[in-house]
């Protein structure tokens, strides 16, 4: 499996440009995916956080089990972290949010209330690429006021979203300048947080089958109809192109084909709702 890596230009660009604005905003949503939330965190952005309150939301909990979603979020809170499980395209999920980030200024509220200042909260919407960030600000808004994609870096700069009392800055996604462990650059790989072009995606997929045979082996023998789960990587991978009918002239197994269509039944959630971490 290739070493991986992913810093584009425009993503330095970008993390100056958060570092800037993070001076406008009162606090901070941290979005990361339910699916790999603890790889979701680049310490190098909560870094440039540490003097302003935080809420981690955990998006896209409709693609885990409640029992997983429910362990992330215990986990985060042995950690101190205040947060709300959500599904971004849920109305009443996303009111949470904001109720809990109204919580964590709830003094600096009251002691501006107490000077007979009202003023409108505002609130960076953070993370990496493919989180669901810009998903949350329009079902906040309850429009069409962030620019949405299924592509990893879609937003590329920062952009204030109103909503009377209540500002968002939607930013775009920022991965660390390095991944020192390969385990979470994986995982983000699996769930399109990172570009799928500088991705060997045969590799991806071997590893990626090599991983739900020990997270979810019921759901990988279930979807792909596999007879022996004693065989090891590789060849699951020929199983399941055979399955599939991935195959070249001469029936061999058409590795490059069958990758991409394991990847994206990992992604639409065909194999299963699979959680790859509920703890770091």
């Amino acid at each position: 499996m290739q070493l991986i890596q992913w810093f584009p230009g425009h993503m330095t660009k970008a993390m100056r440009k958060t570092e800037e604005d993070l001076k406008l905003c009162d606090g901070v949503i941290y979005v990361v995916d339910a699916r790999a939330p603890f790889a979701c965190i680049n310490k190098k952005l909560m870094g440039l956080f540490k003097n302003k309150p935080v809420v981690f939301c955990v998006n896209k909990c409709d693609t885990i089990s409640s029992q997983d979603a429910k362990k992330i979020g215990d986990e985060l809170k042995a950690q101190g972290f205040v947060y709300e499980l959500i599904d971004g395209l849920s109305k009443r999920d996303t009111e949470k949010l904001r109720s809990s980030c109204e919580r964590v200024m709830k003094e600096k509220i009251e002691r501006d209330k107490a000077k007979g200042i009202k003023r409108t909260l505002r609130f960076m919407v953070a993370g990496i690429p493919n989180t669901g960030k810009s998903t949350i600000i329009n079902t906040i808004s309850g429009g069409k006021k962030a620019e949405t994609g299924d592509k990893a870096g879609v937003t590329r700069s920062n952009k204030w979203i109103r909503l009377g009392s209540f500002d968002l800055l939607d930013t775009p996604g920022t991965m660390p300048p390095s991944f020192e462990n390969q385990t979470y650059a994986r995982h983000l790989a699996y769930i399109g947080a990172i570009n799928d072009d500088i991705l060997d995606m045969e590799g991806l997929a071997l590893e990626l089958i090599k991983d739900l045979k020990n997270i979810a082996p019921t759901l990988l023998k279930e979807k792909y109809k596999l007879d022996d789960m004693q065989k090891e990587g590789l060849d699951l991978f020929d199983d399941i192109c055979k399955k599939r009918g991935f195959l070249l002239r001469g029936g061999e197994s058409d590795y490059t084909r069958c990758a991409r269509a394991i990847i994206d039944d990992f992604r639409k959630q065909r194999i299963g709702k699979i959680c790859l971490e509920i703890k770091p």
